[in-house]
C-alpha cells in the first residue's frame, strides 16, 4: 500500500558512476528522471543519514517534486550513495541477513508536528509524544489506532497523541468522505466521535457521500451535512496533513512516530505504560 511514485513510470538506472562530488538535486534531474513526459521542479533533501555497520554508504531521504504532463505532485524517495567509489543505488540488499538494508529508515519528526491543532489525546506537555498517520478504513489502523487512542486518554499523564489524516483513496474510496467528517468533527471537539469513523461498517469502495453521511448517522448517530465537509478548509486541512505525511517518507498506514522516531511495531509506546 505504498504511496510512492512507481519508478517503473519513469526510466531509471538503479547503479550510476557520479561525479567526484555528488549533488542529489542534479542527479535527480540528469540520471534518475529520464521520462521527457517528466519535468523535475524541485528537490527537497529531508534527511541524509550514515547507515549502521555500512561506513562508505549514506542514505538520502528527499521529496520530488514533479510535473508530470501538466499534473503536479509531490513524491518521497530514498536513494543509497556511495561517494567514495561513485555509485548510487535505488536499494541495497544484506544477502548475509537476508533482509533489504533501510527497509525501516524514515526522517524524524520535526516539533512541526506537534502542533495543538492535531493533539487528539493527552497532555501536550507529556514526556513522550505519538504522531500518528491513519486512515479509518485501513484494517491495520482499525487493529492498532483505537487501541492508541484508548491507552492515551487513560494516561494523559504519559502521553501526547498527535493524529494526521492519510486516506488512501485509491484502496478505500470511501476513506475520502469518513476522513473529512473525522476533520469537522474534530474541529467542533468531538474526537470521540470522530474516531467512532473507525468502528463503521461500510463498503471501501462506496463513493456516493450521500450514502456515507446516511451510514454514519444510521450506525453511529451522528449527523454530518454534506456542506459542511466540502468545505474548503476541511479539504485544505487533509491536503495539508498529505504532505506532511509526504515529508516523513510515508509509505502506508498506520504509520506512527513515538518521540520523534519512526515505530515500524506501531505500539512500542505500551512499553512507556509500565513505567
Amino acid at each position: 500500500m505504498s504511496l510512492m511514485l512507481k519508478l517503473s513510470t519513469l526510466t531509471v538506472a538503479t547503479t550510476l558512476l557520479l561525479s567526484a562530488e555528488f549533488n542529489l538535486e542534479n542527479y535527480v534531474k540528469n540520471d534518475l528522471v529520464r521520462n521527457p513526459n517528466v519535468k523535475v521542479e524541485s528537490v527537497k533533501i529531508l534527511e541524509k543519514r550514515d547507515i549502521k555497520n555500512h561506513p562508505d554508504w549514506k542514505i538520502y531521504m528527499f521529496v520530488m517534486s514533479l510535473n508530470v504532463k501538466g499534473k503536479k505532485d509531490r513524491y518521497p524517495e530514498t536513494i543509497f550513495v556511495n561517494e567514495k567509489e561513485g555509485l548510487t543505488s535505488m536499494s541495497l540488499y544484506d544477502f548475509k541477513n537476508h533482509q533489504p538494508i533501510g527497509k525501516d529508515i524514515r526522517p524524524k519528526v520535526t516539533d512541526a508536528y506537534y502542533q495543538d491543532s492535531h493533539l487528539i489525546a493527552g497532555n501536550k506537555d507529556a514526556k513522550h509524544k505519538i504522531v500518528v498517520f491513519s486512515d479509518p478504513q485501513c484494517p491495520f489502523c482499525i487493529q492498532n489506532v483505537p487501541g492508541i487512542y484508548k491507552d492515551v486518554k487513560a494516561h494523559p499523564d504519559k502521553f501526547a497523541l498527535y493524529y494526521y489524516h492519510m486516506p488512501l483513496i485509491r484502496i478505500h474510496p470511501v476513506s475520502n468522505t469518513l476522513t473529512k467528517v473525522m476533520e469537522v468533527l474534530q474541529k467542533e471537539g468531538k474526537i470521540d466521535d470522530a474516531m467512532k469513523m473507525y468502528k463503521l461498517k461500510i463498503s471501501p469502495s462506496e463513493r456516493n457521500e450521500d450514502k456515507i453521511l446516511a451510514e454514519v448517522k444510521k450506525q453511529l448517530n451522528i449527523d454530518v451535512k454534506k456542506e459542511d465537509i466540502n468545505k474548503p478548509e476541511i479539504k485544505e486541512q487533509i491536503k495539508k496533513d498529505m504532505n506532511m505525511g509526504i515529508d516523513v517518507m510515508l509509505k502506508g498506514t498506520p504509520t506512527v512516530y513515538v518521540d520523534g522516531k519512526f515505530d515500524p511495531d506501531v505500539t512500542s509506546y505500551k512499553k512507556f505504560l509500565k513505567k
